[in-house]
């Protein structure tokens, strides 16, 4: 063989190592970026459920104190139609909050997130009948003293805390913060 042809081997080696380290490179950089990209999903997907968790849990609160303002200005001898109708706008403002949180939660999952946000949603619509009823008791009667719609606000009241913990609890799960 002379020189030139084994030049020309050397040099169609060389060539053939250096494409086949470029493509060894890109193909690393791929599979890098595709690690990076899936980070970047996961990251994204978990900032998208802490702010549906707390907006869920954050509503919920406020929802609850809109109740209990409620049921405070409703037991209120002094307290007029007007008054009861005012507050309970307020709670009706804090519903609409409340249900679109939940609805974000059945979006944002996972299921097991997104079916204890559904049974806090009954259990707080179960309180949320105990208050209409009573509004609607007190507006028929003139006085809001009504000790059989109060004592039924309050079991709804206590009947939705254990969904709530329950929400809590799936929500740390599903973001890995709950400790074993």
């Amino acid at each position: 063989m002379d020189a030139s042809v084994v030049g020309l081997v050397g040099a169609a080696v060389g060539a053939l190592g250096a494409a086949a380290g470029g493509w060894v490179s890109v193909l690393g950089q791929g599979r890098q970026q595709q690690r990076q990209l899936q980070a970047d999903r996961e990251h994204r997907r978990e900032a998208a459920r802490r702010e549906a968790y707390g907006e869920c849990i954050a509503s919920t609160k406020l929802l609850s104190n809109a109740w209990w303002r409620f049921s405070d200005i409703v037991w209120n001898e002094q307290s007029t139609p007007d008054e009861w109708r005012a507050a309970f706008a307020e709670v009706h403002e804090a519903w609409t909050q409340f249900s679109t949180a939940v609805a974000v939660v059945a979006v944002a999952g996972p299921v097991a997130a997104a079916e204890a946000a559904e049974e806090l949603r009954v259990a707080m619509y179960e309180w949320e009948k105990a208050g209409m009823d009573w509004f609607a008791a007190a507006q028929r009667e003139g006085h809001g003293r009504l000790d059989e719609y109060a004592e039924r606000f309050q079991q709804s009241w206590q009947a939705k805390r254990a969904p709530d913990r329950a929400f809590q609890q799936a929500a740390r799960r599903a973001l890995g913060t709950e400790e074993p």
